[in-house]
């Protein structure tokens, strides 16, 4: 970010009448480029390597065992061997102590010959936990099974949430503000949200309703950015009426930025707990929000700003034409 040396009062405001301390646009299109990439890259990866669902999502049965004393995962792994599990995913707690056992969906002909193949399954696997480790202790803290539809329909409500999310922020955004603002605010949230689920999708993180939700959340923080940076520049606006569009809003976001720092700071402090002192799905939860705060702070400044500016010149070349 290069420095500007512009020091003049405005006379009809008082304000020092200079484009703030750091010049952000001038990075604008390296980093438009980057974002192109990255949004692209993401999609590629999703289409082609897909994601690791959960059972929310995938269906199958998720069972939570805890022990009174240590037991190592090879030990949890042959039992499950042993019953005929040989897909099931083992996933430890905390000091060997606790696991999430992850069983393959199973699917009759008819819903009432699926459910009473889950009962089966259930009282299988936790009959056998209970009797294999008797003298470990053996505790099942949680049982939960999706059947397979009610996976498939799980995960089309989680797409039209967020599309319907998206759809009703444009209309806001445009009614709200101006409608060169509602395309740079709806794409900084694709942008996020694809760049996040594009990660989960390169390490094999398991997508879930967790997941969905924090994806939503994320959708949240990030507008929440990119309203505050809006609304200052539709101030400037109408304070520096004299200066070009572009230098109106790198001055908009030098004048949010130490509150843009400070916010995403403070929230990354209590995601950063979540992680690093929570578990399973608070764990998986923070993960997700520190993403999107990150690549959130990064949008609203170099994604949704660039596409305004953008905007702002194709509808001032419709209105002298």
């Amino acid at each position: 970010m290069g420095k500007r040396h512009q020091q003049q009062n405005n006379p009809k405001t008082g304000r020092k009448n200079d484009p703030g301390k750091f010049d952000f646009l001038k990075l604008g299109t390296p980093f438009a480029v980057l974002s192109t990439i990255v949004v692209l890259a993401s999609l590629v990866l999703i289409a082609t390597k897909g994601f690791n669902y959960g059972i929310d999502f995938a269906g199958g049965t998720e069972v939570q065992v805890q022990f009174n004393q240590a037991v190592e995962a090879g030990q949890v792994r042959s039992f499950t061997d042993e019953m005929g599990f040989n897909k099931a995913s083992v996933q430890s707690f905390g000091e060997h102590n606790e696991y999430l056992i992850r069983l393959e969906t199973i699917e009759g002909e008819t819903d009432k010959e699926t459910n009473e193949l889950l009962k089966t399954l259930i009282a299988k696997i936790t009959e056998g936990l209970t009797n294999s480790f008797a003298s470990q202790g053996a505790t099942i803290r949680r049982v939960d099974s999706v059947g397979p539809q009610v996976g498939a329909e799980l995960k089309r409500n989680g797409v039209l949430a967020a599309f319907y999310c998206l759809l009703l922020i444009l209309v806001y955004i445009g009614l709200r503000f101006d409608y060169k603002y509602a395309p740079g605010a709806v794409f900084c949230l694709f942008h996020d949200s694809i760049v996040t689920l594009g990660i989960f999708s390169l390490f094999g993180r398991e997508v879930n309703v967790q997941t969905m939700a924090a994806i939503l959340t994320i959708i949240g923080y990030s507008l929440n950015d990119t309203i505050i940076n809006f609304d200052r520049i539709r101030e400037n606006e109408g304070l520096f009426r004299d200066e070009k569009f572009p230098w109106i809003v790198n001055r908009a976001v030098n004048d949010v930025l130490s509150r843009t720092i400070l916010t995403s700071l403070t929230t990354m402090l209590a995601v950063g707990a979540m992680y690093f002192i929570g578990e399973g799905v608070i764990q998986d939860f923070a993960f997700t929000m520190g993403i999107g705060i990150i690549v959130g702070t990064y949008s609203s400044i170099y994604v949704a700003n660039p596409l305004v500016i953008f905007m702002d010149g194709i509808l001032n070349k419709k209105a002298t034409a």
